[in-house]
């Protein structure tokens, strides 16, 4: 379907606009990864400051998707996810006190819940925009790294903030690929 020029379907829109977030999404994510392994391994008050502040990240950018998508009550899936990260991010500021097996606990159960909510949002809008199989990809495998993260979280080992900076790699990774595909699917919509 050829738009006019001067014109843009709505879903051509909301397609351009998700690929923007999607965008957004990635490099803040890259960004926190290399903030992790650099200032976050040498300074244990920076570490604590981007430990909480990831899920908080994640619940502002959920709340903020929903919006352009209908708000909350039409996207239920967002909507838990921002109450998973809201109270993630709050248990992660808790866990700190008492260590980071503490705090790998609670990414763990934090990604898993996050994982499937990401999982049923990328579900739901494979119908409308399609490209959406690297966030069902992605969704899945936070769900199996939460399980991992939790199991992870029992052993004597102590973690750091190393541990859980590969986990925001992944999703950096499948944030620009979905990014990219959309972008990419709306030049080709457009020709």
């Amino acid at each position: 379907m050829t738009v006019p020029q001067g014109t843009a379907s709505l879903p051509a829109v909301a397609s351009g606009n998700l690929a923007r977030y999607y965008l957004v999404r990635g490099i803040v994510a890259a960004a926190w990864v290399a903030a992790a392994f650099t200032v976050g391994v040498s300074s244990p008050g920076a570490a604590a400051i981007l430990l909480v502040s990831y899920p908080a990240w994640d619940a502002l950018a959920n709340w903020f998707d929903a919006q352009g998508s209908g708000g909350l009550l039409a996207n239920p899936s967002q909507a838990l996810n921002v109450v998973v990260s809201l109270i993630a991010a709050l248990a992660v500021a808790i866990a700190l006190r008492t260590g980071m097996n503490a705090v790998l606990a609670v990414f763990g159960v934090w990604a898993a819940l996050a994982g499937l909510a990401q999982l049923v949002t990328g579900i739901r809008r494979w119908r409308v925009f399609g490209a959406q199989w690297a966030m069902i990809l992605s969704g899945a495998q936070s769900t199996a790294a939460g399980a991992f993260f939790v199991k992870q979280a029992g052993g004597a080992k102590v973690p750091t903030i190393v541990d859980i900076a590969p986990y925001a790699g992944f999703g950096a990774f499948y944030f620009l690929v979905s990014a990219l595909w959309l972008i990419f699917a709306n030049r080709r919509r457009a020709v």
